[in-house]
């Protein structure tokens, strides 16, 4: 018995050691290319597109161990995107760890997290409506940011982690090519994005935990180009500027690091155990659960199905077509974004009727005025169909893709 878990071990470390290799730059470039009816827009002006994609084959071995193999398309960790949402990932996970590592007695995820504020522009938090008790908790949050991607929900745990631990976690997975420094949607500047609110959690009506306010003096300088972007912004008065878009304090998240949160939350087995995840089961399963959820399916919370769609999240594979109907036998654990021209998603996806398993990360953006912030971009024309063609032909590929193992895929069997 020992010999056999020290040989899957090696199997494990050998499989991590091939997945350091470089990518092959050439197959996803002629499958592209062999469908011109699909892609022609993109491929006549994939570095103004911005396009870059990951894609990564995934073959058991008779132990049911994943092996990788990965395909690239334009990749370049060092030329910036915005990621948009996509950050809203790492940052629940972090919030979990955080959780876990406290050890604090009568403090979960379900305690109830009440939000303060003390300084300019914070906004407390002391109840949540969408949730079945009508009140906040770390475990709602990462709800509400895995079905619809919940802007508000992403800043709380944004504030209860802290901007100096989310970037010490990153850079301690390894994560090089990233770092968080703002939150969304609040028109956060470069002084109130170092601070974050005090937070409060209780069990029942017993304080169990107390975080103070904090200030994070620190930069996180990455090597990154294409950080100024286009002739013409509006700021945040709406006001025409007619000089390039500066994205330099941003949040930034490569393609590689992003596929590489996603390998190591759905295979956490095939890594050391110090570079898994700090979760337990309970949080694998929630974050399984909610990431491949449709908005449709929740109640807790509830979303109106003509705003938030079956498939409304799901832009590898689906798009954003309203009256599309999700294929039954397949589950897309995913985290997208969209901002300034930008779509993102980084996705795993699951077939259990075929037993077809892959993970595919990609970028694309449309801005052809090159002004940003004016919300005037061609999502639909040209970044949309672009995801879903990209999803749909690499899952056909998966489909006509020979397997010498069978997956066992129960793992990723969730109720809904």
């Amino acid at each position: 018995m020992l010999l056999k878990i020290n040989f899957i071990a090696f199997l494990m470390v050998l499989n991590l050691g091939l997945n350091a290799q470089k990518p092959d730059t050439v197959f996803l470039e002629k499958l592209l290319e062999s469908r011109p009816e699909l892609f022609s827009v993109i491929l006549g002006d994939s570095q103004k597109k911005q396009v870059q994609i990951l894609y990564t084959q995934i073959d058991r071995d008779k132990n049911n161990v994943p092996h990788f193999t990965t395909f690239s398309y334009n990749l370049d960790d060092h030329h910036y995107f915005f990621p948009a949402s996509t950050v809203k990932l790492p940052t629940l996970i972090f919030a979990l760890e955080k959780i876990n590592a406290l050890k604090v007695p009568g403090l979960t995820k379900m305690s109830t997290m009440i939000t303060g504020a003390d300084f300019d522009k914070q906004s407390p938090v002391d109840k949540d409506t969408s949730a079945a008790n009508g009140l906040p908790s770390i475990e709602h949050y990462i709800k509400k940011i895995l079905l619809v991607s919940d802007n508000d929900a992403y800043n709380r745990l944004y504030e209860f982690v802290g901007r100096a631990e989310m970037n010490r976690r990153l850079k301690g997975y390894g994560l090089t090519t990233s770092r968080i420094l703002n939150r969304y949607a609040v028109k956060d500047t470069e002084i109130t994005s170092r601070h974050t609110n005090p937070v409060t959690f209780f069990d029942k009506d017993k304080q169990v935990y107390s975080q103070p306010g904090k200030f994070d003096p620190e930069n996180y300088p990455i090597n990154l180009t294409n950080l100024v972007m286009g002739k013409a912004y509006l700021d945040s008065s709406d006001r025409l500027v007619n000089k390039p878009f500066n994205m330099t304090n941003r949040n930034a998240f490569s393609m590689t690091d992003q596929q590489t949160v996603m390998k190591k939350l759905m295979f956490p087995e095939v890594f050391p155990e110090k570079e898994q995840f700090k979760l337990t089961a309970d949080d694998y399963k929630l974050i399984y659960t909610y990431m491949s959820k449709y908005p449709t399916e929740s109640d807790y919370p509830k979303y109106d199905p003509k705003e938030h769609w079956a498939t409304s999240t799901k832009y590898l594979f689906y798009g954003a077509d309203l009256n599309i109907q999700p294929n039954p036998s397949v589950r897309i654990f995913n985290k997208y974004g969209d901002s300034y021209g930008f779509i993102i998603d980084n996705a795993y996806f699951v077939d259990f009727e075929n037993n077809v398993e892959f993970l595919l990360t990609a970028v694309v953006q449309s801005n052809d005025d090159g002004v940003y912030n004016d919300g005037k971009y061609e999502y639909k024309q040209v970044c949309y169909p672009f995801m879903r063609n990209l999803g749909q032909v690499i899952y056909e590929t998966e489909l006509k893709r020979k397997k010498k193992f069978i997956p066992d895929l129960t793992k990723f069997r969730m109720r809904y």
